[in-house]
Order: C-alpha cells, then structure tokens, then sequence
C-alpha cells in the first residue's frame, strides 16, 4: 500500500499536479457518456471515477494507470442489466452497483488465489476482436442519441449537432497535433491538448445550447445533475446474487485484462514492473469502492492513462488530484451539466471506441497467422450474434482452442548435417546430408496426449519411406515435458520398431526431462541409447 509515497520527491510533484488537470476534464465528459452506455444516469460516471481512482492509488502498482468507467466494461454492464431491469429505474442503478461489487469481489479472491497468469490465455487477436465486436455494437446503439431519433426518422437540430460534433472531433484528432506542431508546440503538449479535444467540443456545445436554447427546438440534454459527493451505498437486491453471479465473473476477467494491457504497455515505456497480483487487489478494491459510492464497473483506461502518461504523471499522486477535482466539480453548482447534449455526448462515445479498433492487428494477423485472423473474426462476430458475454466466452473458448490446435499439431523435422559441420538441421530448409539407415527427427513441441498420435503418424510415414531403416533418433532438444500418456507411448513405439528390427535413440533430452524418464522403465527398456548431442548419435550410428 502507498509504495510510491514513501519515496516520492517533490521534483515529481509538478507532472502529478499537471496531469491530474488534465485527466480530470477528459473523465467529465468521459465518464458521463460510459454512464449512458452502461444505461445509467451521467452522474453516475463522475461517481464512479473518484472513488476507484483513490482505491487504486493505495494499492495499485502502475505509476500511471488511470482507473474509471471504460466503454467496453459499461457495455457489458448494459447487458448484464438490461434483461433484470428498466435502464435508469432505481432497481437497475441498485443492480449496477451490485455487479460492481461482485466483480470486485471475484478480483479480490483472483488475487487472493494468484491467479494472475490467467490473463495470458487471452490472445491479442482474440481481445482485438472482441473490442472491434464491441465497439460495433456501441456505435449502433449510440446512433439514437446522435441522431435525436433514428436513422430513418433523425431530428434535424439534433443530427446536425451530433453529426458536426462527430466531424469536428475526427478533423481535430487527425489534424490538430501536426497543427500545433508546426506552430511551435512541443510534441508531448499537442499530443496531451488533442486528449483534451472532447473536453473543448463538450463545452463548446453547452455554449450553443445556452445560446440558442436547443431544448426548446427538441435537442435532448442530461439534465439535472445532482450536487453533492455520493453517498455511501449499501443497497443490494438478494433475488439477484445468482443471477448477476455469471456477468460479474466475466467482467471481472474483461476488467483485469483490459487494465494489465494498458498498464503494462506504459511500464514497458517508463521501465517499471506491473505485478499482476496486486493489480487484481487494487482493481478488486477500485470495483468495491465504485460500489460503495453509487457507481458500476470500473477499469483501467488505456486512452485515458496514455494521456495521463503524456501529461506528466509520475507517480498514482496524479489520480489522486483527478479525483478531488471531480470531488469538487460535484459539491461545486452542477446547474451547467444539465445542458450537456446527448448528441454531443454521444459523438463523444461514437469517435472515442472507434479509435480502440486495431485494424493493424487484423492486418498483421492476416498476413502472419490465418488462424490468428479468423479467431479475431469469429470473436467480434460473437459478439454482434451472441451478445457481449457470448463474445466473452467465445473469445477465451477460442484462445484455448488454438492453443490446443497448436499444441496437437508440433512441428517434426527431419534432420540431416551441414557438411564440415556439427550442426543438423532441416533438410528441407538446409543443405543438410542424411545417412543411409538412420533418421533423425526432431519434435519441437512438448509431448502430451493430445499430440502424441500426430507424431507418431509421422513416425510411420517416415518408415514407411525408409524401408532400409536400422535406427530411429528422436531429438528432444524442443522438448520441455512428457507426461504419462507420452511416455507410454515412447515405450509402445520403442516395443512396436523393435518388433521390425529399428532401435529407437533418444539424443539431447534436457535435464528435468531426463530426471522423470529415469523413475520410469523407459531407459532401462529402450532398444537404443540416450545420447547427449545428435551429433554424438549419428557419430555413433553411422555406417562403418
């Protein structure tokens, strides 16, 4: 707890101080636009960004991380809810906080269990689709806001403020830092002042709102937002514990690997170590705390800790300062956010997820890996067809699968030596020379019950190629682990090309592996030897 505090300087405070402004008036407007997706009132959003940005400051372990509402975690809370109550009802707010604390909870255990490795059993592929299914979805369900009505009915006022604020935040993003660049500024200010874009745009359109009283000509606004910090809650619904039980868990993995991925991607940048663990604390108790305040699920923001990383942010004492500045914009008169346009705010949520889409990584995907791509495109189908908890499952389902399809399908080499050499290598990559009655093969997979009978396949294609063979060496030099079902196998393999008159070799078997073999009966069984180097072993099989 508080690690950071007990060394921090004061030549740091001046980033922390800088960079607490500036995330302060991105999460505004921020937070409120993700309060609607998650089917909540504004407020809700400021609410849940104070409280949890102090919770992971006393136990987080990135300097940097921003935690707070996050369009992805507030699309499936809308989902989560939507078939338990009427989004905005009183039950449904009840129910948000609920799930936020359930899925607080489920971090708490996880980090209790140390069960942080998990994380890694979600691809890039598979997460990149599950955002672009996502943010799909977001976009079409935002286009009734902007629009003041539908696509096919849209209230003119309406659509041309949202379509012009859609405009204008696309054009500045894309032109305003080369802009400001040209002009004079310093990369790292252009780059935090187009963060600051959405800030700028929002009170922009409360100006017009004012000036011209849109409400008056049909234009939708937030309304009256309360004042006042929130208070504590405690209200939970007993008839929904089961039923929020299955949401909350895959929030709280979508929670935890959407945080680790920002995290670790900026402490990469600043040469520092995110410990996995402890991060399920800290998000665990920034989920309880957003609970307890009247908020939802919560999560760490790459977005929004990039431009805190941009803005100076040397130590959590920068979320802390986002978090009294919010504490304040609430107990301070509130009267001039109940003009926020939902249009606006709207383009805000409809510009802000279409920047998460990777397409890189679908092109990247394409080009290297077929199976990478089609699991990043059945993932954000699952989503648009299942629903966001379906695409959830599908994502890690497809994840396991492919690596279970790898797994069960190792890459076998035959091997030959490079002449002058003792090197071997593949003989269809390489100019490598085989002998006569001898073949290599390497297997670069470790060895299980689930690929064992891909190799021995091509075990037996190979001999039935080779009908002069007189010895078999399997190099394991790839090989980590052999569990029970392998070794069995070894020993059936050893038996079946005894039986045709081939000694099975083994040749650079690492040394835990080695250890296991030998509580087995397998060496002392084997036909051939347990060479050291594939060299020593074609030196000693060779022809005389």
């Amino acid at each position: 707890m508080l690690h950071w505090l007990r060394t921090y300087r004061r030549d740091l405070l001046a980033g922390d101080l800088v960079a607490g402004v500036v995330v302060a008036m991105m999460m505004i407007p921020q937070g409120m636009a993700y309060a609607l997706v998650a089917g909540l009132p504004p407020v809700a959003g400021i609410y849940a960004s104070i409280v949890p940005s102090l919770c992971y400051a006393l136990f987080g372990t990135s300097m940097t991380q921003s935690v707070g509402p996050m369009a992805i975690v507030s699309l499936m809370t809308a989902a989560a809810l939507a078939p338990l109550a009427a989004a905005g009802s009183g039950l449904y707010h009840v129910l948000a906080a609920q799930l936020a604390l359930m899925a607080g909870a489920v971090l708490l255990i996880a980090s209790l269990l140390r069960v942080g490795f998990l994380a890694n059993f979600f691809s890039r592929p598979v997460m990149s689709g599950f955002t672009l299914g996502a943010t799909i979805v977001i976009v079409w369900d935002q286009l009734g806001p902007l629009t003041g009505g539908s696509l096919g009915h849209p209230h003119g006022p309406s659509l041309l403020l949202g379509g012009g604020a859609v405009v204008l935040l696309f054009a500045l993003r894309r032109w305003l830092a080369p802009l400001l660049v040209r002009l004079g500024a310093p990369r790292p200010v252009a780059e935090v002042a187009v963060r600051l874009v959405p800030m700028a745009v929002v009170l922009a359109a409360l100006v017009l709102v004012a000036l011209f009283d849109l409400p008056r000509l049909g234009v939708h606004t937030t309304g009256e937002v309360p004042s006042g910090l929130p208070a504590l809650n405690l209200a939970t619904s007993r008839a929904h514990w089961g039923l929020l039980l299955q949401p909350a868990l895959l929030i709280g993995f979508v929670v935890f690997l959407v945080s680790m991925s920002g995290a670790q991607a900026l402490a990469l940048r600043r040469q520092e170590k995110v410990h996995s663990n402890l991060e399920l604390l800290a998000l665990g108790a920034a989920n309880v705390g957003s609970a307890l305040s009247g908020g939802f699920p919560v999560t760490g923001s790459l977005s929004r800790s990039a431009v805190n990383f941009a803005a100076g942010a040397q130590t959590p004492l920068a979320s802390v300062v986002t978090a009294l500045l919010l504490a304040v914009a609430l107990v301070a008169p509130t009267g001039w956010l109940a003009l926020l346009p939902l249009p606006v705010l709207a383009a805000t949520i409809i510009v802000a997820v279409l920047g998460l889409i990777e397409w890189d990584t679908l092109a990247t995907a394409w080009r290297y890996d077929r199976g990478d791509a089609a699991a990043l495109l059945a993932t954000a189908a699952g989503v648009l067809v299942l629903g966001v908890q379906g695409g959830v499952v599908l994502g890690v389902v497809m994840s396991l699968a492919t690596i279970v399809w790898r797994a069960s399908r190792p890459h076998i080499a035959v091997l030959g030596r490079l002449a002058g050499t003792e090197h071997f290598r593949n003989v269809e990559r390489y100019p490598a020379a085989t002998l006569p009655g001898l073949l290599i093969l390497r297997v670069d997979a470790n060895l299980f019950f689930g690929n064992v009978e891909a190799v021995n396949e091509r075990i037996e294609d190979e001999l039935a190629a080779r009908p002069e063979l007189r010895d078999l060496v399997l190099v394991l030099s790839g090989v980590n682990t052999i569990d029970t079902t392998a070794l069995f196998a070894l020993g059936e393999w050893n038996t079946l090309l005894a039986q045709r008159g081939i000694r099975l070799h083994l040749a650079e078997v690492k040394g835990p592996v080695l250890d296991r073999l030998r509580a087995s009966s397998l060496p002392a069984t084997l036909s051939g030897k347990i060479y050291l180097s594939t060299a020593m072993a074609a030196d000693d099989l060779a022809p005389a």
